[in-house]
């Protein structure tokens, strides 16, 4: 897990600013385009997309996602690596802003893209995902509310936005919106794949994805705490896992 470092610590080496500028730009390219790369193998690539190599390649691509970090860190960085220490930091601002992202999907859905969802072909991709069933469903929403959100914050938050902020120093806008749109990338792609006939859906989605992503970011560099980032996000998680649910099931 990483290390109780703050964004605004991170560049303090005492090396020669070109060249951790250097590594900086390098560990993000070496980062970044992971998960892009595992959606258009996994859903895009003729010949790979929704078949087991590519399946494969893109849990090789999450697993690379989730560990690189851990290994710049300790092997490139040099720093030690510990698990933060919950505190109440930021909490206010987790809730406040976690309840907005909540009501803002709700509101957008409900008022505008349901009636324009072709809930029929999404149950349908849901259930060749192997969601066939509430329960797995139920379970999917458990993991990814309580680990891989958590997990999305050590990535996107901890280390990309940390990197990020290390290429602008003194600047707080910029580093912001990069490790957003970073965040989004990805995300765009899937939400294309899973609505192809609707892409201004998709769009409206991961413009949601992109605001949710620098909010975290913002909430993580004022809170000095990944919980905090974690507590908001996983609001944004429950009410499309909720969403899901209904279009699946039609609960």
């Amino acid at each position: 897990m990483p290390p109780e470092t703050h964004p605004d610590t991170l560049a303090n080496h005492q090396d020669d600013p070109a060249d951790r500028r250097i590594r900086t730009l390098l560990a993000l390219l070496l980062l970044v385009p992971a998960p892009t790369l595992g959606i258009l193998a996994a859903l895009w690539v003729p010949g790979l997309a929704e078949t087991a190599p590519g399946k494969t390649i893109f849990t090789l691509a999450k697993t690379h996602l989730f560990l690189f970090p851990i290994v710049w860190t300790l092997w490139v960085d040099r720093r030690r690596l510990s698990v933060p220490r919950p505190t109440w930091r930021g909490m206010g601002w987790a809730v406040g802003t976690g309840v907005a992202i909540f009501a803002v999907i709700a509101a957008v859905y409900y008022g505008y893209a349901e009636g324009q969802i072709d809930k029929a072909d999404m149950a349908e991709r849901m259930q060749d995902a192997g969601l066939d069933q509430p329960w797995k469903l139920l379970a999917g929403a458990v993991y990814w509310c309580t680990i891989n959100s958590l997990l999305e914050e050590y990535v996107w938050r901890w280390f990309v936005f940390a990197k990020c902020k290390a290429l602008t120093p003194g600047r707080t806008v910029v580093p912001i919106l990069l490790s957003a749109l970073f965040f989004t990338a990805h995300h765009l792609l899937a939400m294309l794949a899973y609505l192809p006939s609707q892409p201004h859906l998709a769009i409206l989605a991961s413009l949601g994805v992109f605001i949710g992503g620098a909010t975290w970011s913002w909430l993580y560099l004022k809170s000095r705490n990944i919980y905090a980032a974690y507590v908001s996000h996983v609001f944004a998680d429950i009410i499309i896992f909720y969403i899901a649910y209904q279009i699946a099931f039609g609960g």
